[in-house]
């Protein structure tokens, strides 16, 4: 064997990362010492440690949600970090002063999935030491994973080459395969061909030890992503991206506008929903509660919603519970019936995965780092818990000099706790579970750490205050942090420990808002056949069908569905969808791409960011909310930054590699 081992592994039988087995078998293995076929692919150990490898290149750098080491493009005009040089590294991705070798990793990754995920499919057979159905799943894994990394690429780097699936000899060096890149089209349809085939063969449910293994829900999930981003505005008609072209000059972006893409990408989301598989996680209704686990706070009463259970109403459910503990560790992946597609616990180290994000949020005083957190942007969107957008220069005006909570008020202004400014009374659940706003509750209540120091706090980022502003990284620019993937039990502090966290990778709110979001899109009436081709749909523009896909992720939210007027209206749907993506899927790395495939970027990702003045001290209270703009965090957006650079390494080995647009080629 060779001296490096890759140290996490897919354990035969449990279908879970993790790191327990230090030996692989890649394909550089493979051909240098010349096992043949037979002995790989007909030994059980081999075939698993093989597929162990392809399961591999999903994590690290093709991790959706962890480290921004890891997961850098998690992090748009909604979130940002604090680290690395007072802010030097965000400032460098922000402005797009990053060059060719700058978190490129993933390219290299992904291919090296690609190639051996190409060889198990291309050299497995049936008979011999496996059942024929057992070959046929082991192949459809692998080219789940194949097709998974494919869309990874693509939603990153844009058209890339797609490897022939025959006549290629794996066995020479990578140097000498050069390959142009495909059409985005191409390679979106790659995806959806090869998920189609994968989808056949990968069983509906898994079991608890498979749980992160892929099925069919996953793999037609996948495609419906694939087929979305083709039909967004980045790829479907952009005359803007004319001259990105292949090495004979052939558009990579298409120039003709298709209003059927979107019928395809419709469809394709409504294969997942006709599965009946998948449905959105609600916690039950608390009338009594604890520190950790307050009694639900109930929305203001609605004609409609209050006394209705759900999903046509919110009577029997706690919305601030339903959507916290999606995210903070407290559901195993089992037990979510949203979740489609998993990593697991991804890699439960303090480097990589959601266990690292987690500890980046939290506060010092609970062993965290204080260093990442939202933009006021972000903050402002979330609604009133009535469904109003939220006004801040209403609230001014509302409560005039009494804009503090005060101690005789809690009770009025659950959950805020005392001292506590009243822009944060009254809002959406999701934003409690999301914003760690200035005097924000952590309750910290690890049963590992018994200090009662650092436990059930307010956290307070006025300047002086212990995670207020400082010299260095640990603070926040905005005043701003996060409560999203924390768990009230989280605590690091004095030997204490971050609970562990699944990772959601595909979860079924996304794809409601996929649907509805292709079906907006929709002038005409088109006839597409299902995945499988046992039916056909009628995929149009249909407002009960819209309004029957969203109410529920907004009941859940505990705030009303649209008005039949913002339905009928296609542009006032297709920004509160937009805006909708933004609140429900923050931090799960889907807003960086969804500014960048609606073109939305240029507008939104250059606008100043704003903040709280964080120069401001306790004493001096009210100034604190003072809307300011943060010169650590400003941002700018050019076309470059629509897809990721080529490394000049690349550029090299393939003579036939073109550079993204806006980026120098290899000279």
């Amino acid at each position: 064997m060779k001296a490096k081992h890759i140290i996490i592994i897919l354990l035969a039988g449990t279908g879970l990362f993790t790191s327990s087995c230090k030996d692989y078998l890649s394909v550089e293995h493979f051909f240098a010492d010349r096992q043949s076929e037979e002995r790989i692919f007909s030994s059980r150990v081999y075939t698993e440690q093989w597929l162990a490898y392809c399961y591999n290149q999903l994590l690290d750098y093709n991790l959706e949600i962890g480290h921004k080491n890891f997961t850098v493009s998690n992090y748009a005009d909604d979130m940002f970090y604090n680290e690395g040089g007072n802010g030097a590294d965000y400032r460098r991705f922000k402005f797009g002063e990053y060059d060719q070798g700058w978190y490129n990793q993933s390219w290299t990754q992904s291919y090296t999935g690609i190639r051996q995920a190409s060889v198990m499919i291309n050299t497995m057979t049936e008979g011999g030491t496996f059942t024929d159905q057992e070959v046929a799943q082991y192949k459809a894994e692998a080219r789940f994973i194949r097709a998974y990394l494919y869309w990874l690429l693509l939603r990153k780097y844009g058209p890339v080459p797609i490897m022939p699936e025959k006549g290629v000899d794996y066995d020479q060096a990578y140097d000498n395969l050069s390959f142009p890149r495909n059409t985005y089209d191409e390679v979106a349809d790659f995806i959806s061909s090869e998920m189609v085939l994968a989808a056949k063969d990968l069983p509906l449910k898994r079991d608890n030890r498979n749980i992160a293994r892929p099925t069919r829900g996953a793999a037609l999930a996948t495609r419906a992503k694939a087929l979305l981003f083709a039909a967004s505005p980045l790829a479907n008609g952009n005359g803007e991206m004319a001259g990105f072209t292949d090495d004979q000059g052939r558009a990579l972006i298409s120039q003709q506008y298709s209003e059927e893409k979107w019928a395809k990408a419709a469809a394709a989301a409504k294969d997942v929903i006709e599965l009946n598989t998948y449905k959105l996680y609600v916690a039950d209704k608390k009338i009594k509660g604890t520190t950790d686990y307050p009694a639900t706070i109930v929305p203001p009463h609605h004609p409609e919603y209050s006394n209705k259970n759900f999903p046509e109403g919110w009577a029997n459910i706690d919305p601030f519970e339903s959507y916290r503990a999606l995210f903070n560790g407290d559901l195993y992946a089992s037990e979510n019936p949203e979740m489609i597609f998993t990593r697991g616990e991804n890699q439960t180290d303090q480097e990589h995965g959601v266990i690292a994000l987690t500890r980046h949020q939290m506060p010092q005083m609970a062993g965290g780092w204080n260093c990442h957190g939202l933009t006021l942007k972000q903050c402002d969107a979330y609604e009133m818990n009535d469904g109003r957008p939220f006004n801040r220069t209403e609230i001014l005006a509302k409560y005039g000099s009494n804009m503090f909570v005060q101690s005789n008020e809690v009770d009025q202004f659950k959950p805020l706790r005392a001292d506590v400014w009243k822009e944060f009374a009254n809002r959406e659940p999701r934003f409690y579970a999301s914003v760690a706003f200035n005097g924000a509750f952590w309750t910290m209540s690890s049963a590992s750490n018994t200090n009662s120091n650092n436990t059930n706090k307010q956290v307070f980022y006025y300047r002086g205050e212990d995670e207020g502003r400082v010299n260095g990284d640990r603070w926040l620019p905005t005043g701003i942090g996060m409560m999203k993937y924390v768990n009230p039990k989280d605590n690091a502090a004095n030997g204490g420990k971050i609970y562990p966290k699944v990772e959601i990778t595909i979860r079924y709110a996304d794809i409601l808002l996929m649907y509805a979001e292709a079906l907006n899109e929709l002038s005409g009436s088109y006839n597409i056949p299902s995945w499988d081709g046992a039916t056909t749909y009628v995929i149009s523009r249909d407002l009960s069908e819209m309004s029957r896909t969203i109410s529920p992720i907004r009941i859940r939210a505990g705030v009303p569905n649209y008005e039949m007027t913002v339905y009928a209206s296609q542009n006032g749907l297709r920004n509160s969808i937009k805006h909708e993506r933004q609140i429900e899927l923050l931090a799960e790395n889907q807003r960086y791409y969804d500014l960048r495939r609606w073109k939305d970027a240029p507008v939104e990702e250059a606008k100043p960011v704003y903040g709280y003045n964080t120069l401001i001290t306790k004493n001096n209270a009210a100034l604190f909310y003072s809307p300011v703009r943060v010169p650590l965090l400003q941002t700018a957006f050019s076309q470059k930054m629509y897809f990721w650079p080529i490394s000049w390494d690349e550029l090299r080995k393939n003579k036939r590699m073109t550079q993204a647009p806006g980026w120098p080629s290899f000279d």
